[in-house]
């Protein structure tokens, strides 16, 4: 199973992948996992990508794709692989479609996250977090026993300035913006699966494993 999740802040992917993750026994590769990871090492390629973030730069393409490939030829990813943010631009898509054509491998699923703009706005605009721990919570869903007061640790629960409705608009507004041509691209290979992102998150798990396993199974058959 290799395949990618697409999904806007506020649409449960986090979620979603440590239960994908759990349940497929496969890796969720996150490129800001792999980049930190790369530094940390000292690797050829860690050290290339550090030089372009000191200076504030984007990490070229090149690199990232370089990073995948190097993540993919560790023993855990033997099974499959689950791709988290990448690719974002039909160019990595392009890139990354070619490098596992190479291995003799293909990204089967591009799995999109809908959700409705107001629900996304409801969820997003109303998180708060705790300062000390990070533990989640929601104006409507999940308050701290003790307003402002984290049950866990008993730090300060507040909101951040980038889930403020404002903001989070703004957010969705580049989000969408941006992977509708990545969508599209897979959408013309007949990769992309479009799952309901909205109801409990045992519907939603449903929903994505029946449509990755269905894509396995087609290519088992083939």
């Amino acid at each position: 199973m290799i395949f990618a999740l697409f999904g806007p802040p506020g649409s449960g992917k986090g979620t979603q992948a440590k239960s994908l993750v759990k349940t497929l026994g496969i890796p969720q590769l996150s490129t800001g996992d792999m980049l930190r990871e790369a530094i940390k090492a000292g690797s050829k390629l860690g050290l290339e990508a550090k030089e372009f973030m000191t200076k504030g730069q984007l990490v070229p393409d090149s690199i990232m794709i370089g990073l995948i490939e190097s993540r993919i030829q560790q023993p855990d990813c033997a099974m499959g692989f689950m791709l988290d943010g990448f690719p974002r631009t039909v160019a990595q898509a392009e890139a990354l479609d070619g490098m596992l054509e190479a291995q003799g491998l293909q990204l089967t699923d591009v799995v999109s996250f809908i959700v409705n703009r107001p629900e996304l706005i409801n969820r997003l605009a109303g998180r708060m977090v705790c300062s000390s721990c990070g533990a989640s919570y929601h104006e409507n869903f999940k308050q701290p026993k003790q307003a402002g007061v984290c049950d866990i640790c008993g730090g300060a629960v507040v909101k951040r300035d980038d889930d403020k409705a404002e903001v989070v608009k703004a957010r969705l507004e580049t989000f969408l913006e941006a992977t509708k041509p990545v969508e599209d691209h897979y959408r013309a290979q007949g990769r992309l699966r479009e799952i309901n992102a909205e109801g409990s998150e045992q519907e939603v798990f449903l929903r994505i494993m029946q449509a990755v396993r269905r894509s396995a199974q087609g290519v088992k058959s083939h």
